[in-house]
């Protein structure tokens, strides 16, 4: 039985109507808010184990110039409410959202 991996979006800082999101600095606090949701984190956690950075299910990133937010799907299966938030600020901003195209692994050969 083969397990697909999560899906990736990227949601882009340019409207659907083509003007540039603002503020500047959109994709590092939308970041910034899912930062608690990590593998194997708890709710409430502190303390030493604590640390600032960003969630792997959702990363600012700047691609051709464009301010994005890779946001992975396995943050739907963390926290349902996490995934609706993002996706929700992308519809409510008109901002598009595609899919990361992931292209097949090659087959290894053997020796």
């Amino acid at each position: 039985m083969t397990t697909s991996k999560p899906r990736q979006f990227y949601i882009h800082g340019i409207t659907n109507a083509g003007k540039v999101f603002r503020p500047s600095d959109w994709a590092e606090r939308l970041a910034g808010a899912m930062s608690s949701f990590r593998p194997g984190a708890r709710p409430g956690a502190g303390g030493i184990g604590a640390y600032i950075g960003y969630s792997p299910y959702c990363v600012p990133q700047v691609i051709d110039h464009v301010r994005c937010v890779l946001v992975n799907e396995a943050l739907r299966d963390i926290e349902p409410m996490a995934w609706d938030f993002v996706m929700n600020f992308a519809r409510d901003n008109d901002l598009p959202v595609s899919e990361v195209c992931v292209l097949p692994e090659a087959p290894q050969r053997g020796d």
